[in-house]
Parts: structure tokens; sequence; C-alpha cells
């Protein structure tokens, strides 16, 4: 679909692009020819993303283990990633943290946890990169992932909603406020597209395939078509594309509205199960070890 070098000479950093649907923006963009920094919390998963996608598709992948919530970290991040070469031409915001709860459920460290990472902490990351390209008169391109919740609403995963719809009146604000100066910002709205990460703590009990997840098309998303969306928004040729937020889910928003509304009918009992698998995961992550 894209020329090989399409990217060449762009620099983009990926937020969260150690893992999920980070890496996957990631390789696109390396395949095509840009020069991608990815962040994270965990520096030994960032390294062994970034040699595997070198080692894969050549290139250059550089890493910087953080914690976004810190907006001090976050300047110095964007201070070496402009010290190691120049500005950066775009930014990918997709770092993220989520987990199916009962809002009566939820303690404000619970919700604190995501708010922080999603809403303050890609914040941080735009307004520290933006207030670069403003600075030294350079364009830009900024894509946020968002989800279809931020048009429909979504129980049970409240504070994530809340923090996306936040992203998605930043997208449209700052678009017009930057415009002016050649700084484009848009954002993906994914419906399913499987990553353990995502599955694991969404869906805990069932694994999302095709026929099994309820859209028009019958199926989940390919990694290919989100990877081809993000390039599409990153790549020179479309700059009057701005302020917009564009949902790829196989229509599945319109046909469904809110997601998760069937958890509505779920006992205590089975909270409690689900609280229990989504700990196990996040305790799997804390010590690397990989579920079967």
């Amino acid at each position: 679909m894209f020329k090989n070098d399409l990217l060449e000479g762009k620099r983009i950093l990926v937020t969260g692009g150690g893992s999920g649907l980070g890496r996957e923006i990631t390789a696109r963009y390396l395949q095509l020819g840009a020069q991608v920094y990815i962040c994270g919390r965990r520096k030994p998963v960032l390294d062994e993303a970034a040699a595997e996608l070198m080692a894969e598709h050549g290139g250059s992948v550089k890493t910087f283990a953080l914690d976004i919530r810190n907006a001090d970290d976050v300047q110095r991040m964007v201070d070496g990633i402009w010290a190691d070469g120049g500005a950066l031409d775009g930014l990918v915001n997709n770092a993220a943290g989520n987990f199916i709860s009962r809002t009566q459920d939820l303690s404000p460290r619970g919700f604190d946890a995501v708010a922080n990472i999603v809403l303050h902490g890609t914040f941080y990351v735009t307004q520290a990169v933006g207030k670069r390209w403003i600075a030294e008169k350079h364009k830009g391109s900024i894509i946020s992932v968002v989800v279809t919740w931020v048009r429909t609403g979504a129980p049970f995963v409240v504070p994530s909603a809340m923090s996306k719809a936040g992203i998605d009146v930043m997208t449209k604000s700052l678009a017009v406020e930057w415009g002016p100066y050649g700084i484009r910002l848009n954002a993906i709205a994914p419906g399913i597209f499987p990553t353990e990460g995502a599955n694991k703590r969404l869906s805990p009990t069932e694994d999302w395939k095709d026929g099994i997840v309820r859209n028009p098309m019958h199926r989940v998303g390919r990694m290919s078509e989100l990877q081809n969306l993000a390039v599409f928004l990153m790549a020179d040729g479309v700059e009057w594309l701005t302020g917009e937020t564009i949902a790829i889910d196989g229509a599945g928003h319109y046909q469904n509205g809110a997601s998760f509304t069937d958890l509505a009918e779920l006992s205590d009992e089975q909270w409690q199960a689900m609280r229990e698998a989504i700990r196990r995961k996040d305790e799997q992550d804390k010590t690397g070890k990989i579920s079967a």
C-alpha cells in the first residue's frame, strides 16, 4: 500500500511502544524508514522489543524508560531526544492503562492509576513536544490512540472512558490552537485488536476471536489495518486533515452502542473471579513471567 521509504527521515516517538498496539505501530514505521523512539516503564521490555524490531526490520529504535505520569521525567526524555539528533517529526500517544471494574468497587488509587497515565501522561508528553515545535517553528503530527467509548461512553471502564474522552477533546482543541504552527492532531479509536494485555484485563474470562466478537463484520481487527491507518495519519500529503477521531472497528460501535453493557448481569462472585484474573495478570507483568 505504501512506498518503502514513505517515512524516510522522520523521527517519531511512540509512548508505550514496547508492547501491544504501540509495538505494532512502531514496527510499521520502522519498515517505512522512520527513526523511532519508544518509551515505557519497563526497561527490559523496551530493550528487548527494540532489539527484536531492529533485527527484523533494520533501522533504529531507541528506548527511554520512564513513567509518563511524572512531568519532569517526560521533559527530560523530550530534551534527550532533541539532543540525540534534533526535533521529532511525529508523536504517537499510545501509553495507557485499563481494567474492568464496577465503579462502586474502585478505590481512588485505582482510578488515579488509569487517569494519571492516560489523561495526565498524554497531556504531559503532548505539551512537552508541542512547546518545542512551536518554539522552533517545526511542523509535526500527533496521533493519539483513544477508544470508541469517547462517542458512546462505557460502563465498568469509567476511568479509561473519562480519560480517553479528555484526549479526544484535547485533539479537537489543539487542532485549532496549534494549527497555525503547522501542528496536526488526530486520534484513532480502535475496536478489538487482540493483545494479551488488553484481553486479560478487559475480557479475562473469554478470548477475543473471529466469530465471537459482535460487529457487522463478525471479526476482530487485523494489526495491518491499524498500522496502515497510523501510517496514513503520520505521512506527508494529508496536512489538511486535523482534529479528527477516526474509528476503526468494523462499525461495531454503531451496531452495539456502549461496550461492556453485558457485564451488568454478573454476580458478585463472577466479579470477584474477574478481579482475581486481572490481579494474576498484573503480577505476571511485574515479575516478567508470561502466561501460558
